[in-house]
C-alpha cells in the first residue's frame, strides 16, 4: 500500500520557509502511528527540516544533490527508485511537495490533517488532485487552541493498470 501523510491549511498551505508553520499537540500522533514499523518516503528538505531518522521505521530521503546514510536511513535518486525498495512493505510519501505532486497518480490513500488555520505568507502548497478519485472519510476534530480534523481519502477501484512498481 501506497499512502501519502500530509497536514494542510485552509488555505492548502503546508510550509513557509522551509517549516512547518504551525505547532500542534497531538496533531503528529497519526504520522507515528501510521508509520511505525513500515517505510517514509521523503524529500531532502523534508528530511533536513526533520534533522534526524524516524526511530522504528526505514527512512528514504529522495535526494539528487545530498547523501544521507545512518541506521535505518537510505538515499535515493527518485519516487521510483524509493518505491521499488520499499518492496510489499507499506510506504507513506511525507513531504515535499515535489513528492506529493509525484505520489497522488500512485497512492492508495492520502491521510490529510486539515487545520483550522489560514496561513496568509506561506510558500508550499499541497498540490490540487480530483477528489472523485477518491472517497473520503471523515475522523476525529481535536485541538485546544488549533483545532484539526483527519480525513481519508482511499482511492476508488481502479482497473487492473499498475501505478506504482
Amino acid at each position: 500500500m501506497l499512502g501519502l501523510i500530509v497536514a494542510r491549511s485552509k488555505n492548502n498551505v503546508i510550509g513557509r520557509n522551509g517549516k512547518t508553520p504551525w505547532k500542534i499537540k497531538g496533531e503528529l500522533s497519526q504520522l507515528r502511528d501510521l508509520t511505525m514499523g513500515n517505510v517514509i518516503i521523503m524529500g531532502r528538505r523534508s528530511y533536513e527540516e526533520i534533522g534526524h531518522p524516524l526511530k522504528g521505521r526505514t527512512n528514504i530521503v529522495v535526494s539528487n544533490t545530498k547523501e544521507f546514510t545512518g541506521e535505518d536511513l537510505i538515499t535515493v535518486h527518485s519516487l521510483t527508485e524509493a518505491l521499488k525498495l520499499a518492496g510489499d512493505r507499506d510506504a507513506f510519501v511525507t513531504g515535499g511537495v515535489r513528492m506529493f505532486e509525484e505520489a497522488i497518480p500512485m497512492v492508495d490513500k492520502m491521510y490529510i490533517t486539515e487545520i483550522d488555520l489560514t496561513v496568509e505568507d506561506g510558500d508550499a502548497f499541497f498540490p490540487a488532485f480530483d477528489p472523485e478519485d477518491f472517497d473520503l472519510t471523515v475522523g476525529e476534530t481535536a485541538g485546544d487552541e488549533i483545532r484539526y480534523t483527519r480525513t481519508c481519502y482511499t482511492r476508488k477501484k481502479r482497473g487492473k493498470e499498475k501505478f506504482h512498481p
